[in-house]
């Protein structure tokens, strides 16, 4: 099981940026499509981003497309988010996690349930 610890969280103001990250314990991402979700309160978690394994092919919510960037460093066993332009409405808690699936492309928005190795999460709070 590949151990996740998300980081970059915090208390911004409406049209800030933020970057999260999402470190792992084994290199073993380096050859598995990555994820992030968000869960805010009394809400269901839902799919923000994704990345195949090399970075070659993303794919995001309509939420937060345009203002979400996804990417990784391999080389560092590292994923990121970056955020800008953000919306009180993106006030959740930011899970990083790992695709259960070899080879996955991410030519349409994945499964939640395709996901199977999840961080602790990282607490994202945007104040208007």
């Amino acid at each position: 099981q590949v151990q996740l610890v998300e980081s970059g969280g915090g208390l911004v103001q409406a049209g800030d940026s933020l970057r999260l990250s999402c470190a792992a314990s084994a290199r073993t991402i380096s050859t598995k499509g990555m994820g992030w979700f968000r869960q805010a309160p009394g809400k269901e978690r839902e799919f923000v981003a994704a990345i195949n394994w090399n970075g070659g092919r993303t794919n995001y919510a309509d939420s937060v497309k345009g203002r979400f960037f996804i990417s990784r460093d391999n080389a560092k066993n590292t994923v990121y988010l970056q955020m800008t332009s953000l919306k009180p409405e993106d006030t959740a808690v930011y899970y990083c996690a790992a695709d259960r699936r070899a080879g996955a492309y991410y030519s349409s928005t994945p499964d939640i349930v395709d996901f199977g190795s999840w961080g602790q999460g990282t607490q994202v709070t945007v104040s208007s």
